[in-house]
C-alpha cells in the first residue's frame, strides 16, 4: 500500500512557518535565545565618573562628621517584680539620642528619655559603653543631665549657638537614633519660632523651635544644629496622629539649655526665678473672659516676697463680701503675658536677682512695676 508525500509545496510552508516560529521565540523569549548563542560572562557596565560633590553636600558631610562623635546612644531600663515569685528583673524600658556638654563627660538628653528608668546606659559613637548617672533634671523643660565616667578620653562637646537670633527659614540638621537606627542626620528649615506644648506631666513647655527637619520615636534629646555645625536645640517632640514624623517637630532653645543645664549640674535642680505671687490659670480664665483683659491676676501675695517689695496687690475682699481684683500682669519687659503658663515662661528668660519691668493694670490704670526677682520653690 503506497502513501502519497506531500507537495514540495507543501514541504517547503511548513519548513517556512517552523523557521518563523524559531525567529520569533528567538526574539522575544530571553532564554531561548540563549540556547543559540555561547555561554560567555556579562561584563559589567561602564562607570560614569561623579564629578565633585556640590559645595552644599560637602558642607552637610563635614557638619555630620564633626558632630557626629559628641552624639550618644541612650538605653534605659526598669526594674520589675514579678508578681509569683516576686523576684525583681530587670527590662529594657527604650532608647533615646544625647550629646556630650563638656569635658567632665557631662550628657544633657530630655527628661523624658530617663524619666521611670532605674538604669541609663550612655554609648558613644565609636562604641564605647558607659553606665550613666542623674546629676539633675527639669520637668518644666524636659531637660536632664547625665554622667559618664571618660576621663581624658571624652569626645569633644557640642558647640553652642544661639536662638534668639533664628530665623524662620534657615536650615537645621538633626542627629540621633530614631528607632535605635544608629547616627541618623535628617536635614530641613526653622519652620516657626517660640511654640508651646503641652507635656506627658501636664507641664506646658514654651519657647520651642518647630522644625520640618524629620524627627521620629529615637530622636529626643539629640542635637538640632544651625548650618555652623552649633547647637541651636534640643529636639523634643513630634506632633504626629501617628507617632511617627509628620513634619511638625519641636525642639528646646538653647538659650534655655544654656540657662537650664549649668542649673542641673550645680545643684541637681532648676530653680526657676520667681515674684513671690499666688497665681491660677482657672480662675484667671474666669477673670480674663468678665474684664476682657489678656494678663494674669495676682490672686495673693507673698509677706515678705519680691512682690510685696515691688508694691503689686493681689485680690482682696471688701467688707460687705465682694471681690476687688488684684493686679493684672499684661507684659513683662514689653512682652505680652496672656496667661499663666507664658508668665512663667516670661520669667524663665531671666535669672534670680534679675530686676524686671512689670506692666500691670490696676484699678482700670496702666502702670509699671520694676520687681527683683527670687528663687522659686
Amino acid at each position: 500500500m503506497s502513501t502519497k508525500r506531500p507537495s514540495l509545496f507543501v514541504r517547503l510552508f511548513w519548513l517556512a512557518l517552523i523557521a518563523a516560529a524559531v525567529f520569533y521565540l528567538w526574539r522575544e523569549v530571553p532564554w531561548v535565545s540563549r540556547l543559540f548563542q555561547p555561554e560567555k560572562a556579562a561584563a559589567p557596565r561602564t562607570v560614569s565618573a561623579r564629578g565633585d560633590l556640590a559645595a552644599d553636600e560637602k558642607s552637610t558631610i563635614e557638619l555630620f562628621e564633626k558632630a557626629r562623635e559628641s552624639v550618644v546612644f541612650i538605653t534605659t531600663s526598669q526594674q520589675v517584680r514579678d508578681f509569683w515569685t516576686r523576684n525583681i528583673f530587670t527590662v529594657p524600658r527604650g532608647t533615646g539620642s544625647g550629646f556630650i556638654w563638656d569635658d567632665k563627660g557631662h550628657v544633657v538628653t530630655n527628661f523624658h528619655v530617663v524619666a521611670g528608668a532605674s538604669e541609663a546606659r550612655v554609648r558613644l559613637s565609636d562604641g564605647r559603653d558607659y553606665k550613666a548617672a542623674l546629676v539633675g533634671a527639669s520637668r518644666s523643660h524636659d531637660l536632664a543631665v547625665l554622667l559618664i565616667g571618660v576621663g581624658f578620653k571624652a569626645p569633644a562637646p557640642v558647640p553652642l549657638g544661639t536662638s534668639s537670633d533664628l530665623k524662620v527659614g534657615q536650615k537645621v540638621f538633626a542627629i540621633g537614633n530614631p528607632f535605635g537606627l544608629d547616627w541618623t542626620l535628617t536635614t530641613g528649615i526653622v519652620s516657626a519660632l517660640d511654640r508651646s506644648l503641652a507635656a506627658e506631666n501636664g507641664a506646658t513647655i514654651e519657647h520651642l523651635i518647630q522644625t520640618d527637619a524629620a524627627i521620629n520615636p529615637g530622636n529626643s534629646g539629640g542635637p538640632l544644629l544651625d548650618s555652623a555645625g552649633r547647637l541651636i536645640g534640643i529636639n523634643t517632640a513630634i506632633y504626629s496622629p501617628s507617632g511617627a514624623s509628620a513634619g511638625i517637630g519641636f525642639a528646646v532653645p538653647v538659650d534655655t539649655v544654656n540657662r537650664v543645664v549649668p542649673e542641673l549640674i550645680a545643684r541637681g535642680k532648676y530653680i526657676r526665678p520667681a515674684l513671690g505671687i499666688e497665681v491660677d490659670e482657672g480662675i484667671n480664665r474666669v477673670a480674663r473672659a468678665q474684664l476682657g483683659i489678656d494678663g494674669v491676676m495676682v490672686l495673693k501675695v507673698a509677706p515678705g516676697s519680691a512682690a510685696e517689695k515691688a508694691g503689686l496687690q493681689g485680690a482682696r475682699r471688701t467688707p460687705d463680701g465682694g471681690l476687688i481684683p488684684g493686679d493684672i500682669i499684661t507684659a513683662i519687659e514689653g512682652k505680652a503675658v496672656e496667661n499663666v503658663g507664658k508668665l512663667y515662661a516670661r520669667l524663665d528668660d531671666f535669672k534670680v536677682g534679675d530686676t524686671v519691668r512689670l506692666t500691670v493694670i490696676r484699678e482700670g490704670a496702666k502702670r509699671e512695676v520694676a520687681v527683683v526677682l527670687q528663687a522659686g520653690s
